[in-house]
């Protein structure tokens, strides 16, 4: 009787639409021919054989490169994503802040006899409160 090992992992299979291939592998290598072929065509005429099959070895790549590469589960755009992101875009010092809870509950408890007086009647006590004093 034959024998097909079956992942214990599904999360890494992936649907095969034509040749062996996904959807995205034949989107992008559909592109990369569209590139590539047409360029050392063109480019055979002016150059080398050779060099004409490099650089349509070169322009072809990045296609290459964005329907095979995977990290971690995410593809390549993904991985440029977040590296433009932590390198570029974000701040590269993140300081570390705390709201401890000793002056979460003081401030609290200043709001909270503020409100009494005001809705007593009486002038609000505002004692050593910077939040509160930078409202005035």
């Amino acid at each position: 009787m034959a024998y097909v090992p079956i992942p214990k992992d599904l999360t890494k299979v992936r649907t095969k639409v034509a040749l062996g291939l996904t959807k995205r592998q034949l989107v992008c290598f559909g592109a990369a021919a569209a590139i590539g072929l047409p360029l050392f065509f063109l480019l055979r005429g002016v150059m080398p054989s050779s060099a004409a099959a490099m650089l349509m070895v070169i322009a072809m790549l990045p296609f290459f490169m964005f329907a095979m590469y995977e990290r971690h589960g995410q593809p390549l755009e993904m991985v440029l994503k977040n590296i433009i992101e932590t390198k570029f875009i974000r701040p590269k010092v993140r300081p570390y802040q705390t709201d401890n809870l000793y002056s979460a509950t003081a401030r609290q408890a200043n709001l909270y006899k503020e409100v009494k007086a005001i809705a007593t009647g009486k002038k609000a006590a505002r004692k050593g409160n910077p939040q509160v004093d930078r409202r005035r």
